[in-house]
């Protein structure tokens, strides 16, 4: 974060950090001292996908730098409006699922969509058009998915996602903790999440508590997809978690025009282990209608990642990686004459 970064008063209350969050892309450039004139037929794409950024994300901003790697991420842009071939609504086919919420697409895990929202609204996300506002888990829908895992013994992981999970109150995830402690088949609990990056103040001493406490392995898997937000107080509690005994990653999304070059995904990664996170996946854009903008195509990708392993220990290079609809596993994406 450069030294005209925003300045915003910080306050340790997560909920008042959500509630505070920036929903109008005019209130978002005025912080960073940008002419919202000059973005009207970008703002107009607030119509396809809501605009919601935290005021600390903000603060990893630039003020006045109309490139700001984070700001490109969360400002809605008329490239917004394109169609392009092979980019659809839903491109991981996940309107299907055995019970809502619920994703059996692995062998051994399940997903649960325990959330429909995010503190914060990428635009890229790759459910982007997912009708969240249908979206409510119900504690009967917990109940069925808590029946699903018994009935299927080969289940041994559970991952909450979203939305983000970190979204449900800390009251709601104990509770969920000890139901899911109960099926004596689970060994870990996965959480994906990107609002401590955001709000770093969402990673709570009683939230840490509930996870140390569980039997289960407890795994954060935050996302971060440029070393600028990783704010000192993110980096702070992150490794107050490892400390604790939380295992820590990171999922990246290859982005054109936020992270795509050598120099930026290195700097991620050192930046990430720092904090005591390990890098885990860098995804190629899930290809969502409304996104392609940020397209980086697989051979550029393949160049970037090869120049990675050629800075970074081995430990510090992610998986390059592709999700498909209906694929037994994540899809690697290796440059030619290359073997894993």
């Amino acid at each position: 974060m450069g030294e005209n970064a925003v300045s915003i008063s910080p306050r340790a209350d997560w909920l008042y950090e959500l509630k505070k969050s920036y929903t109008r892309p005019e209130d978002l450039l005025s912080a960073l001292q940008l002419n919202a004139s000059t973005y009207a037929n970008d703002i107009k794409a607030r119509q396809l996908f809501s605009m919601r950024v935290p005021r600390p994300f903000v603060r990893q901003m630039k003020v006045g730098d109309p490139h700001d790697p984070l700001l490109r991420q969360v400002l809605p842009l008329a490239e917004e409006f394109t169609v392009e071939p092979g980019f659809s609504k839903d491109p991981l086919d996940e309107q299907t699922s055995p019970a809502n919420g619920l994703l059996h697409k692995y062998h051994g895990r399940v997903l649960l969509i325990l959330q429909g929202g995010c503190a914060v609204n990428c635009r890229y996300c790759f459910r982007r058009h997912f009708p969240y506002d249908e979206l409510t888990i119900s504690q009967r829908q917990i109940d069925e998915t808590l029946d699903y895992i018994k009935q299927n013994p080969d289940v041994n992981e559970v991952i909450l996602s979203g939305g983000d999970p970190l979204m449900a109150k800390d009251e709601r995830l104990q509770k969920l903790v000890h139901e899911l402690e109960a099926l004596p088949q689970l060994t870990r609990l996965r959480i994906h999440s990107r609002l401590p990056v955001v709000i770093p103040s969402r990673l709570t001493n009683e939230l840490l508590t509930a996870f140390t406490q569980s039997r289960l392995q407890v795994v954060l898997v935050i996302h971060a997809n440029h070393a600028n937000e990783i704010s000192g107080e993110l980096a702070a509690n992150l490794k107050n978690w490892h400390n604790a005994g939380i295992h820590l990653l990171n999922q990246s999304v290859l982005l054109r025009g936020v992270n795509d070059s050598t120099n930026a995904l290195c700097h991620l990664s050192e930046t990430l282990f720092s904090a005591n996170v390990l890098p885990y996946y860098l995804h190629q854009l899930d290809k969502v209608e409304g996104a392609s903008h940020f397209e980086v195509n697989d051979n550029e990708a393949q160049q970037l990642w090869l120049g990675m392993t050629q800075k970074l220990p081995g430990f510090l290079v992610p998986k390059l990686v592709r999700e498909q609809a209906n694929k037994p596993s994540k899809t690697a994406i290796m440059p030619d004459g290359l073997t894993t």
